[in-house]
Order: structure tokens, then sequence, then C-alpha cells
């Protein structure tokens, strides 16, 4: 079995971001890490944020950062990723495309701990690299500039030191004196060699720094101090006469400014009130920001309040470190200030935002201060603050991520054309149940309703160079509405317009005339207001038009072509008539190219299957160039220039070209390219796009000519990135369009569907899902499908939190604490300013946990519900919530033998559990539900004590299976609790994933990959007849066939183990099915062994597989999801020649076009086990963005053209989805 990868949805969890200024310019961009890719981010002047580039690197990136030499214009990225290596890229605007400039070896590949990648410092001032590991090593590689400015960087120089474990690593700014580094370490060589532990109790944290003499060329030691056990991270303060030098440390409950031969100066980081005393307050990121004149720190902590710390100072002697509340917004990853006044919060969990700064600050509320540090015999005097609104910033943007996947379904519950996607995502109070929809969003902008029912609409501009329209014209059976574009949209009559007869077309003729064509004529409207109609001759009327601004064609009834052309003048004049062979089905001029006076090609469709091309020279007007036949009548066609590029946004290199698009009554989308010289067809590709017949029409999207196609559901077709993309939007059927712009909205559409006129714009380009949003109340687990009234049922559960009345109480509390302030004690105003009980708040008051987190519990108490949904609405129809410290860790629906209840809900649960200092728990239960009020409500029936946390539950022959720690255990249902039947402990560690089919039972263990079990009724006995012989770390399993399971292990493994045909059958045939074997007990575990059939590592914890065909009459594939929230396919192949041309692709675009961060993509790919059997979808994919030199290269080695291999890509990408 041969399988073709591929992302569809690129990961939404950011690791890491750095900002700066890397197009050149003015402009500021962001570079983010999501994890095995790198994208360049820009907010665009409406403050949304666009994605200049999103690019695969094939190896994990650990750390960013940005660097500029001094007095050049544009910043380099360097990336510390997994291979060993230090990359610096430079973005190419010309091409779109990182361009590798450095690739410095040092190291073996792979996270490891003494290989450096996990910490990168750049110089403030651009003259040095420092990339450090977790233990021992640390490089310093100096960075200059040759005579022709290009960049070079030194070889690199040691500064290792071992037995000695890094935190965190930063730049000095010292103006220009010798780059100064410095790190947080921790010397371990006692604690090692002390067996009492005493001395691991007393190891000490280190402040040290780092000094490179240039002119020396060396990296020595230079200060090293002991700092706060707490300590986790540097922030650089700005020195060389803007500020005081030095590096702020981030403790726990304290920020330190610490500087060579300067006192320490610290202050306490305020903490929430309702925080428990155990919990410390950590700064987890850091932001910083500066003006010539001042600049300031955001930090953030791990409850997500941003605190903005100042210094004073005079010189570089400090005097107070003053700490203030600023805002509060969900726990950020990276956080980056862009000089063009916005915050970019790339989230921990759930969606990034961008923000825009209201202040930087300046009022008044709780503040921190070094010079009010009190100090009491518990240590120092701690600050309390109470979380508010957003008063500094304000969110403009935000930028979905699935992060992290919990659970996924494919599955049509709406009886849509596609399937949709129902993920659990996020964590805490983000969490969501997300309904996914292959398609671009949509965003309507207006509705309005018309008189009758519309067959057509066009917009109009008064003047070739007018930026908007002027009108919309929407056309009736018998009648033509004219609107004008202004404020607002209003009904005119004095447009020159015909109105009382239906229009085949309305456009801009030449210059500034407008041309309406009609069924008994054309109608011609002078700038200044002189109308001249032509007539059609006899009682023929006009059937099909096509035009381009100084072309006119029109088809009479009966198959007469008449030819018209713009003189220089400004007439219309008649040239030429032509007889075709029947009635004409679709006409379409293709549209004038730059600096010509006329365009050449004039295609025909017939209802004898055929599409003709026709030429409209003067020399040889109206004879065929070439002819195409297609499977069905084309009922709409449009001929779409693609002007030539080198590059640029698109990053794709090809010469102008003219492909004809036909939309076919068959519902197929038949594309074809016109060669530019002697109209022949050439390259021809179909798609299948709905039930009815495609009409297409040209928009405008990101200023490039797109093509919509509106079929049963409407499809636009785009460039993006160099590929060629036909998705579809999200919308309803739509009859007719037409590209609309106007001042509030400058790239939109108009249509008309039904009776009403719709104007609409399309959202983030480039993406394969758009999302419905469900939210939910805790950390989502696991969900199914209750598959009589399709409801859903989630079970939500989360560590350390209140449960929702305690949280209610508290809040309540809170409230009162507050209003008793403002009668009684003058001194509590403090309290007050700070979101108490004030009187304009108290709306306000209920603070959204989405943005504040809940309040935070003892780590041993658990909250959890089991939620019953119905997806088509998103309402909860029935939320339990679980009382006494239980936690719901996995569900089933089950129907019993007796079929007293019909279908029950089965949930296993955990009380009081605990992973440290040893995983421990009171009590594990299941619990059996009823559902009643026709599926929308639960009803407990009764709830079984067992030993363990029952991980796993299944159905089996009308009994409940569990998988309770090492033990498989089948129940009934007894009056007042499960009974049990049967059970078999010789699992090796613990049980998390079941799944059956027909007598056999599989078995997924959390350390030890798959057990294939059954179950002997006669004898009531469970037993293992096969295992792996490889030991898996299972995240995630899904049955395939009878004798195949796909799983996915920790490390980021998807693999598919089968046991061999002949074993199966054997173990079918033998009447004791195995047993004797398996009493035998040979092999230290099951008699037969399963061999790996596909073995493929994403790169990525994949935490849920399922197998789904997501486009309907596509191929079945295997759909996964991830932690950082991507969704991939596996889609098997059918044929052997595409196995070995998709083979060969890969094997030649390992060598031409090797990944950017420097990893071996073979290697990345058998990170753990050798890849098997799986060809790289995302690195064939890179193909269309190599130089055209290369792609030539590559194709003539394939005996292809490079048009014929982007085919097949498109091609395999279109059976997936």
């Amino acid at each position: 079995m041969y399988l073709y990868s591929l992302t569809l949805q690129r990961p939404g969890g950011v690791v890491c971001a750095t900002n700066g200024n890397f197009v050149g310019g003015k402009t500021q961009e962001i570079v983010v890490a999501r994890g095995k890719t790198l994208d360049l981010l820009r907010p665009d002047e409406s403050g949304k944020l666009q994605t200049l580039l999103s690019v695969e690197v094939f190896g994990a990136i650990r750390s960013l950062a940005q660097f500029r030499l001094t007095g050049s214009q544009k910043d380099y990225v360097v990336v510390g990723s997994d291979s060993g290596r230090l990359v610096i890229l430079e973005y190419s605007r010309e091409r779109n495309v990182f361009h590798k400039v450095h690739q410095e070896t040092f190291g073996k590949s792979g996270c490891r701990r003494i290989v450096p990648g996990q910490f990168l410092a750049v110089d403030p001032k651009g003259r040095a690299a420092m990339v450090a590991a977790c233990e021992k090593q640390k490089l310093v590689y100096v960075l200059n500039r040759d005579a022709a400015a290009r960049l070079t960087i030194s070889s690199p120089l040691e500064a290792h030191k071992s037995h000695t474990i890094t935190y965190s690593v930063t730049g000095v700014d010292c103006g220009f004196d010798n780059p100064v580094f410095a790190a947080i370490e921790l010397d371990y060589s006692e604690a090692d060699i002390d067996p009492t532990g005493q001395a691991a109790a007393d190891a000490q944290k280190h402040l040290t720094f780092y000094e490179l003499d240039l002119g020396l060329n060396h990296v020595s030691r230079k200060w090293s101090e002991p700092v706060d056990n707490g300590a986790n991270l540097l922030v650089t303060v700005p020195g060389g006469g803007d500020g005081p030098s030095g590096v702020l440390v981030c403790a726990e409950n304290f920020v330190i400014y610490k500087n060579q031969g300067h006192p320490d100066v610290r202050a306490v980081i305020p903490r929430r009130a309702d925080l428990p005393a155990e919990r410390g307050v950590l700064v987890v990121s850091a932001a910083t920001h500066r003006q010539k004149s001042m600049f300031f720190f955001l930090l953030q902590t791990e409850y997500g309040d941003i605190f903005r710390v100042t210094l004073e100072h005079e010189g570089d002697r400090v005097t107070e470190l003053k700490i203030k509340y600023f805002d509060t917004i969900p726990v950020t990853a990276s956080m980056s200030v862009l000089k063009t006044g916005f915050l970019f919060a790339a989230s921990e969990f759930g969606n990034h935002a961008l923000y825009q700064f209201q202040a930087i600050g300046e009022a008044e509320d709780v503040e921190a201060s070094s010079a009010t540090l009190m100090e009491t015999e518990e240590g120092f005097q701690p600050v309390f603050f109470q979380p508010r609104g957003l008063k500094n910033l304000v969110r403009i943007d935000q930028v979905e991520s699935l992060m992290p996947i919990m659970d996924m379904r494919v599955m049509n519950l709406f009886e849509e054309e596609t399937p949709q996607v129902f993920t659990l995502c996020g964590r805490g109070p983000r969490s969501s149940l997300r309904i996914l929809r292959p398609g671009l969003a949509i965003n309507e902008m207006a509705v309005s309703q018309l008189p009758g029912t519309p067959s057509a609409v066009w917009t109009v501009k008064k003047n070739v160079n007018d930026e908007f329209d002027a009108y919309i014209v929407v056309s009736f059976v018998n009648a033509t509405l004219v609107l004008s574009i202004g404020e607002t949209i209003e009904e005119v009559s004095d447009s020159g317009f015909l109105d009382t007869t239906p229009s085949l077309s309305v456009s801009l003729l030449g210059d500034d005339s407008l041309m309406q064509v009609h069924p008994n004529g054309i109608r011609h409207i002078r700038e200044d207001g002189r109308i001249n109609e032509w007539k059609t001759p006899g009682k023929k009327t006009i059937v099909k038009v096509g035009l381009n601004r100084l072309q006119v064609v029109i088809a009479l009834s009966g198959g007469e072509l008449i030819y018209f052309e713009m003189d220089m003048t400004g007439q219309l004049m008649e040239v030429e008539k032509h007889e075709m062979p029947g009635d004409v089905a679709c006409l379409d001029i293709a549209p004038v190219p730059e600096g010509r006076h006329r365009s050449r090609f004039l295609a025909v469709g017939s209802y004898d299957n055929t599409i003709r091309i026709l030429s409209l020279d003067p020399d040889d007007c109206m004879q065929i160039l070439s002819v195409q036949s297609v499977s069905s009548p084309p009922e709409s066609l449009l001929l779409l220039e693609v002007q030539a590029s080198t590059g640029g946004e698109d990053g794709a290199d090809h010469p102008a070209s003219v492909f004809l698009n036909a939309g076919l009554q068959n519902g197929v989308l038949f594309r074809t390219v016109v060669d530019m010289v002697t109209g022949q067809l050439s390259d021809t590709r179909s798609r299948f796009l709905g039930l009815r017949a495609p009409k297409l029409f040209s928009a405008t999207v990101r200023g490039r000519q797109a093509m919509l196609c509106l079929s049963s559901r409407p499809w636009l077709g785009y460039i993006h990135q160099g590929h060629f993309l036909l998705t579809p939007l999200s919308y309803e059927t739509l009859e007719y369009a037409a590209s609309f712009s106007s001042d509030q909205c400058a790239e939109g559409v108009v249509a008309v569907a039904g009776e009403a006129l719709r104007i609409f714009t399309i959202e983030r380009l480039g993406e394969t899902f758009n999302e419905t949003v469900v939210p939910l109340r805790y950390t989502p687990r696991k969900f199914v499908l209750q598959p009589r009234c399709k409801h859903l049922v989630i079970i939500e559960s989360d560590q350390g939190a209140f449960t929702a009345e305690e949280r209610e109480a508290a809040r309540k509390e809170c409230l009162e604490a507050a209003k008793m302030g403002e009668n009684g004690n003058a001194n509590n105003r403090q309290q007050m300013e700070n979101g108490g009980g004030v009187g304009d708040d108290d709306e306000d008051d209920a603070l959204s946990d989405e943005q504040y987190g809940y309040p935070k519990a003892e780590s041993d108490k658990w909250v959890s519900c089991i939620r019953v949904l119905d997806p088509r609405t998103g309402n909860t129809t029935c939320l339990l919530e679980l009382q006494e410290n239980e936690a719901a860790f996995s569900l089933c629906t089950v129907n019993f033998h007796d079929k007293e209840y019909g279908t029950l809900l089965a949930v296993g649960t955990a009380k009081g559990l605990q992973f440290w200092p040893k995983r421990s728990l009171a009590a594990g239960f299941i619990h059996i539900y009823r559902f009643v009020e026709e599926g929308k409500s639960l009803e407990l029936v009764h709830k079984t004590q067992v030993e363990g946390v029952p991980l796993t539950l299944c159905q089996y022959q009308g009994r409940l299976l569990a998988g309770i720690g090492s033990v498989l255990r089948l129940y009934d249902l007894g009056k007042r609790r499960l009974l049990r039947k049967c059970e078999n402990k010789l699992f090796p560690n613990t049980i998390v994933s079941m799944h059956t089919y027909r007598d056999r039972i599989y078995v997924g263990d959390i350390q030890e990959s798959f057990h294939y079990c059954k179950y002997r009724r006669d004898e009531n006995q469970l037993y293992i007849f096969a295992d792996d012989s490889v030991p898996r770390w299972l995240t995630a399993s899904h049955h395939i066939d009878f004798d195949t399971m796909a799983g996915a292990d920790k490390f980021g493994n998807i693999y598919f183990v089968r046991l061999p045909q002949d074993l199966s059958d054997e173990i079918e045939e033998d009447p004791t099915g195995g047993k004797i074997k398996w009493e035998q007990g040979k092999l230290n575990g099951a008699p037969n062994k399963m061999e790996e059939i596909v073995q493929f590592h994403v790169g990525d914890v994949v935490t849920c597989l399922q197998k789904a065909s997501l486009i309907p009459g596509g191929g079945e594939c295997v759909i996964y999801g991830t932690v950082m929230g991507s969704l991939g396919a596996l889609l098997p192949f059918t044929s052997r020649e595409d196995v070995d041309f998709f083979s060969h692709l890969e094997m030649h675009m390992r060598q031409e076009h090797p990944p950017l961060c420097g990893r071996d993509h073979m290697a990345f790919r058998s990170a753990y086990f050798p890849v098997k059997d799986v060809i790289d979808g995302d690195l064939c994919e890179q193909f269309p963005t190599l130089p055209p030199d290369l792609q030539r290269k590559i194709a003539d080695e394939l005996d292809r053209t490079p048009g014929e291999i982007l085919k097949k890509l498109e091609d395999v990408r279109n059976k997936i989805i």
C-alpha cells in the first residue's frame, strides 16, 4: 500500500515569533514559526493580518531571532532548529521566497540535550549571534559584511561549560563595545556526585555574562553572580546611550534589574487577589517597546496579565524599577510590539490576536515598585490587583488556530454536498467545538430584496480610470433596473439604459461610453448622453453576447455571428459576419492585451459538444483556429488572461498566457491553455464542481484576475503563492455575479440569488477550511455522535480549577467586598479603580473567562462536565457538571442485549486523580446514562466503581468493553450496577484505545502499540492472538480493515500495521482460534506478530485519525489532526504508474530543493523509523515555487513538461479535497 501525504490545514499554533523589517521599506512584518512551517505576516492598512508567505521547512523550528547589520535597510532572520545547523534567511521580495544566506553546521540533527539550537540570542547591534543548547554547549558566530556588502559569518567560537543547564540567553546592549551575552545557568556537577541529595537541594542558579572580544576573536566568561532559583527569563535593557544597559531577570514573583558592578534593583510582581498562596507568578513572555526618548517592557505572566515595566535611571545607574498592571489577554507563547502601534499576541492555545495600542499605560493603576518593596518575616510583602477589561489595548484582528485538536470526526450532519469536519479544540475557558467546511469564508456586506426574480447582474464604471463602479444593473424577465452606487445604492432612471427590456449584457465600451445589449439590439450610450442604436435584422433576436472593452460579438438565433469593433472616433462598427453550423450555446472574447487594439481570440461553444477558437485578426477574421470537443454542451465560457509575472506576490514565474475555462452542462469545469500565437489548445484539465452547469464570471481578488464559477455552490479560481487554486465558497447557491468596487468595499462581489441582491467579500485567501465556532466550558477530551437524533455528546475536564457554582460565589463575594469599600472605608479606593464595583462598570463585571482564564485552584481539584449539543443550531441541550472532584476521560454509546433502554451512554471517570508526586486516584467509575427528551437530555441510570481510570470504553456484541489500567474487562448491564462477565489482565501497561470489528477486538496500549484479541463465548475467555513487535507510545488509532490498524505515536509518527494474510486466515480457520498457541506463551507475548506496512514522520503529535472522504465521489483517505492544530490526509494510490511518478518527483525535489532550515528531508521523514511507502505531497507541492529553469530540468528528468507535473499535482490534490 502506497500513500500520498498532504497537509490540508497548516498548523495554527505558534512556537515562537519575531518582528522586524524583512521586506525593506517602512513596513513592519512578523516572522512566525508554527512547528515545521515558517510564515511571514503583515498587518495591512485596515489592520487585518495578511500572510505574505508560508513555507514548510521539514524540521522542527525551536527559536527565531532577527538582526540587522548597522546601516543596512532590512533585517535577516536567524533560525535555530533540530537540524544541527544555524541558518540565516533573507526575504526576497521579487520572488516572494525566503532565501538561505548562510547555513553553518555545528552538530548532530535532532533535538538533543547538548546540541545547540534551543536558545538564540543576537547582539542588539547585529554583530554576533549566540546559539545555545539546554546543556553544556554555546557557540558564538561573528556576523559582518564583505566589500560587496554581503553578509559574512565567522567560524563558531566556543563558550562551553560542562555540567551546566541553561534556562535563558539574551544579548546585552552595550552600544559598540565588545558584544556581551547573558545567560541564566545552573551548575549540577556537585549534585551529580552527591548521593544524599543535599547538593541538589542547595544548587544555585547564576547569571553569567559572556564577552566576545572582537580584537582577539575569543569568548570569555566575564562575570557571574547568584540569582533567584525561580529565574526563568532574561530581557535586554537598552544601552549605549539609550538606556542603562544590563538585563531584567524575570523570576518567580519578582523582576530584578542586574548589571555588572550595579546593585540589584528588585520589585515584586503584583498577584491576583484570588490566587492560592501556594502558586507563584512566573513571566512567560516579554516584549520591548523603544522610542528615541523612552522605552518600556511588557511582561506577561502565566495567568495572562500583562505588566508594564519602566526603569528610572540617571546615566547608567538605575534608581527605581516600576511594575504597573497594563491589561489582561490570553496567555501567549510570544508577544511582538510593532513600531506601527500594534501588539501581535501569539497565543499559547487558541486564536492569535492583533491588538492596537489605545494608550501606553500612563494612567493610574496598581503598581509595584522597588522603592516600596517591604520585607516581612515570611518574605516580601505581595501587591494585589484585580483584573479588569481592556483599557490600553483593543483587539482589531484575530488569526484562527485549531491548536490543540483534541478529537475529530468527519461527518455530513447538515446534508451538504461535502462532509463537515467536527473538531474539539483549545484548552480551558478558550475551548471550542469548531465545525470546519472546505471552502473560503464569506463576509456578507449587504442583502437587499428586489421587486421580482432577477436573471442577471452587472457593474459598470463611467470611465475606465475610475476607481469605483458607478452603476449596478439588474436584469429581470421583462425589465432592467439601474442602481447608482454612492453613499447608498439607489434606483436611477436618467442613466440612458433602456429599462423596458431584459438585458443580455451591460459594460463599459472604450474609455467612457456605456453599452447595453438586449434581445432586439445594441444600445451605445456616449459620454455626453448621445445614444446610438443598432437593431437586429428581421425577426431575429440576439441570444448570446461576448465582449471586452473594444470588441463585441453577438450571436443571433439560428447561429449567425456578427462582430463589431470600436473605431478611433468611438463609434461601434460592424466588421464581419459568420454563419455557425447550429445555435450558439455561449461566447467569450479574451481581454484586450496591454498596448493592443484588439484581442485575437473568440471562443464559441455549440450544442454539438464542441468549443471553437476563432480569430478576430483583420487578416483571417472569423477563421477557425482550433476545435476542442468536450463531454457535454458548454453552458458558459471565460477566457482569462494570466498576466506575465516574474515572481512577485504569487511567487511563480510564468509568461502571460490565456486560459479558456468552460462550464459544461454536466457540472464539469473544463480548463485549457490557449497558445498566444497559433490559438491551439493544450494541457486540458477538468473538475466536477456540482450538479448545475457552472456559470463563469471574471472577478478581481487582491488586484489580480480571478474566476467565479457558480454551480450548485459558488467556487473561486485564483492564483495563490504560485498555485492555481479552485476552492468552494461557503455560501448559498448563486445565479449570476459580477465584481463590485465602491469606497466602502474595494474588492467585493455582487450577486443575485432568489429575489435578493447580495454584496459580499471573500476573506482569507489560501485557506482550505472556514469554521463555525461553538464555545465550550472546559478542555474537551472526546466526543461521540448520538446516532438517532444526530446530537453530539462531549466530555470536558480541567485540572486545578473551580466548579461553576464556586466561581459564581467567589464573584459575588468580590463584588460585595468592593461595594462595602464604597460605603465604608475610604482607603479601599485602590481596589475600586481596579475593576471593583464602580457604577459604570457593573455590567462589565462578569469578566469573560475566555479572556481572563479561570481562577486557579489547588492542583488536585478537577472540574468536568458532560454536554449534549445540537450541531445544527450550536445550542447545548443538556449540561451535567460532575460533582465531588470527578473528571470524565472516556465515553461511548452502547446498546445492551436487553433492549429495555435503547441506546445508552457510558462515561468513564476518575475521582481525585493526581499525577505528582506519584500517580494516584481515590476511585474510578463508569457512569451509565440514558437519553431522555428525544436525545436532548441525559438521566443517570447507575454508576459502577472500578479500581483504575477507565481510559477507553467500547461496545462489543451487546456488551460494554472497558480498558481499566492494564485490564480489559467485559461488562453487562445490571439493575443497580454493571456486572463483570470476563477479563484479561495480561496487557503490558495501560489500555488507551479499543476498536471492534466482527469478533475481533483491537486494543491499543499506551506504550506497546496494538494487540489483537478475540472473545470465545463458549469458554467465556478473552485472549490475545497477535501483537506488534515494536514498542509504540500510542496517541491515536483507527481501524482500517479486518487485518489493518492505523496508529500514531507521541513522537509524531503515523504507521499502519497489518496481520499477514496467511496468519489471519489460519486464525480464522483454526477451531481454537489460535488459542492453543496463546496458552503456550512463547515469544514473551502473543504467538503472532503484525508487520509494519506504512511508516511516516509527520513532525507533530497526531491526536486523532479517521478514515473519510472529503469530497463527493472522492477516494477514501485517512484524515489526521495534530496538537499544533493542523489537519492532513493520507491518500492511497490506485495505480503503480502514479507511485513511480511521484516517488521520482520526490527524489528530484529532495536533491534540487533541500529544505530551508538545513534538515535533510529524507532524514526528517525517517526521524524515528525509516519512512516506508509514503510520498510527501508537501515537498512535491513546492515544485511550482521553484525557478523556471529548475522546473524544466526536473521535468526533463521525468520525461514530462512542467505543465504536466503541475496537472498531476492538481489532480491528486483534487482527489482529496
